[in-house]
């Protein structure tokens, strides 16, 4: 396993180890090896999320491939005895 060194000021270790203190955490170290993996969890869903939006941008949906939804709405709701 490969070690970090890394340095922090007072009232971040202070909180840090208030968190470990309440059992959020088992251990500093396992804040920081849980807070950094939701940073690159929440870099690669943005990443995805982009390419995603990227993808729609560069090829927007027709009407014909997403009008249907709405026809079938309406007659759903056309259908229904209110």
């Amino acid at each position: 396993m490969t070690q970090l060194v890394t340095r922090i000021d007072a009232g971040l270790a202070s909180l840090l180890d208030q968190l470990v203190a309440d059992g959020v955490f088992e251990s500093r170290s396992d804040a920081v090896r849980r807070g950094l993996r939701a940073l690159i969890d929440d870099h690669r869903r943005r990443q995805t999320a982009e390419t995603i939006i990227r993808g729609y941008q560069d090829n927007p949906q027709t009407e014909k491939e997403v009008g249907w939804t709405d026809e079938a709405t309406r007659r759903m709701i056309s259908d229904e005895p209110w």
